[in-house]
């Protein structure tokens, strides 16, 4: 049984891009992530797909943190197949 004061559990997804090379600092958080650099085009990949896992979260009626290493990965798989990579 758990504690009535325990705290609540939380998870986030972190995106790093490295392949920045016009001097421009990119930084995009939303919901359950945080995105940091890359190019545009990386960084907008980056946006895309954290976005997509959470409306099939959301689909699901879950949250992130309730997920297992398993079923993320499999969603992590879907999204980036529906976006073609």
């Amino acid at each position: 049984m758990k504690a009535a004061n325990a705290p609540r559990k939380s998870s986030s997804m972190l995106g790093i891009g490295l392949d920045a090379d016009d001097g421009q600092v990119r930084l995009t958080r939303g919901k359950n992530y945080a995105l940091v650099g890359g190019s545009e085009q990386t960084h907008t990949v980056m946006w895309e797909t954290a976005e997509k896992i959470n409306e099939h979260v959301d689909r699901e009626g879950k949250r992130l943190e309730d997920l297992t290493a398993n079923q993320l990965r499999e969603i992590c798989q879907e999204v980036s197949e529906s976006l073609g990579r």
